[in-house]
Formats: structure tokens, C-alpha cells, sequence
């Protein structure tokens, strides 16, 4: 081989070595944030079951925590399946209570707290539907869905 080919390829070498390096110093694009899941409604909440969704697909949920309201005493049920499996783009989160109304919420009530790892995008797309609401003895209720996000980086 040539002079000059051997300090092409020295070049190329030095090239993809500098590439490499460039790439595996670029920081993780991630971050950790809560999303609180609130259910507004004028007559006392029973049960409830929410859709979450991340439209950019980003998200990662690594946790799932009961609201801030003492009747509804365990975390929401969910999928533990997906959420294990780390496949968790969307997630439907449900509960309910066997309180006497007389002892359930109303107004904007913090039913359930999401932990979210967040990858490749710095503002979050999240939508949430509000699949059903009912009060206690399983009537449906007119009720809005509210959420807050903390970003913990």
C-alpha cells in the first residue's frame, strides 16, 4: 500500500474512532416526571377508570401510587403485565371505593400519581380520557379529568 493510502486510511480510522466516541459521550435524553390524575365532579366520585396516552409515544412508566383521597386506599388497578414488560405508551388505570358516599370525595380529587420516564423529548404530549366515572351505588356521573406534571430531572 502506498503512502497515501495508508494515510487515507489512518485518516478514515481516526474518522469513525472520533464518531464513536462523539456518540457514546452524548448524555441520555431522559428524565423523570409525575403525572397527578385528577377527577373533578360536583357529586362524590365511587369509581373511576382513566386512559393515559403520550402521543409522541416517549413515555415509560416505572410507577404507579394511590391518589391523595384516604377511601380509595390502594394504588389504581392496571395492567402489571405491560407495565413490567416496560411497554407502557399507554396505560388504562381504574378504581373504586366501597365507602359510604357520605365519606367519598368531590371537587377535584387527586386519584392516582404516574411515574414517568420520559425519553428523546423534552415536552411531554400526554392525553387522558376519562373512561367512566360512578358514584356509589354504580350510577354514572358527570365529571372532567385534570392533570399535573412534575418534571424531577
Amino acid at each position: 500500500m502506498s503512502r497515501r493510502g495508508r494515510a487515507l486510511h489512518a485518516a478514515l480510522a481516526l474518522l469513525c474512532a472520533a464518531a464513536v466516541l462523539s456518540t457514546a459521550a452524548q448524555p441520555d435524553a431522559s428524565y423523570f416526571t409525575t403525572v397527578d390524575v385528577f377527577v373533578v365532579s360536583d357529586t362524590p366520585v365511587a369509581a373511576w377508570q382513566v386512559e393515559l396516552t403520550e402521543r409522541r409515544g416517549a413515555m415509560q412508566i416505572v410507577g404507579i401510587e394511590r391518589g391523595d383521597d384516604s377511601t380509595f386506599r390502594d394504588p389504581p388497578f392496571y395492567d402489571r403485565a405491560t407495565l413490567e414488560r416496560g411497554a407502557t405508551e399507554r396505560i388504562v388505570l381504574a378504581s373504586f371505593s366501597l365507602s359510604d358516599a357520605a365519606q367519598l370525595q368531590r371537587g377535584k380529587v387527586r386519584v392516582a400519581r404516574v411515574h414517568v420516564r420520559m425519553t428523546g423529548t423534552p415536552n411531554p404530549d400526554y392525553e387522558a380520557r376519562l373512561v367512566a366515572a360512578g358514584t356509589a351505588d354504580g350510577r354514572p356521573i358527570d365529571a372532567q379529568l385534570s392533570l399535573e406534571t412534575q418534571t424531577e430531572r
